[in-house]
């Protein structure tokens, strides 16, 4: 014969279970979305998006992104997701000021600051905005 109880007894044992390894501690961490480095002429930069809302910059102990610049790197990771996967590469004109590359899970992508200027690329021009946006939010000149 059967208790009418067990079945709810296995239930909230297997809650409290599941509630359990939850709350243990587990590491889980976010993925970055990706990795930006900006060479040229002046200081190099590399920032390295997370995102759980960190940005580390140049190697630096990583520190809370704003809110709406967290929201511009998941949008911008998106938009750069296919020529990531493509491995879009642009050459370096002698007129180039920065050289970007831009490491996401599907791949890399490399351009100079001058790709944007014929309006062909516009999630690379918000790349660029992202970088000055960013570089000061790390306290440092864009």
């Amino acid at each position: 014969m059967r208790r009418p109880g067990r079945p709810l007894r296995v239930a909230v044992t297997a809650l409290l279970l599941a509630g359990g390894v939850a709350g243990c501690g587990l590491d889980v961490q976010a993925p970055d979305l990706f990795l930006l480095s900006r060479t040229g002429q002046g200081e190099r930069l590399t920032l390295l998006v997370n995102d759980s809302g960190t940005i580390s910059c140049d190697g630096a102990r990583p520190r809370s992104l704003p809110d709406p610049l967290l929201l511009e790197a998941r949008d911008l990771a998106n938009q750069l997701d296919g020529d990531a996967k493509a491995h879009l590469r642009i050459a370096v004109p002698a007129n180039s000021v920065y050289r970007y590359t831009i490491r996401l899970q599907g791949g890399t992508i490399s351009f100079p600051d001058t790709a944007t200027a014929s309006g062909k690329f516009p999630a690379l021009a918000q790349a660029e905005l992202f970088t000055v946006q960013a570089a000061q939010a790390c306290g440092r000149p864009s």
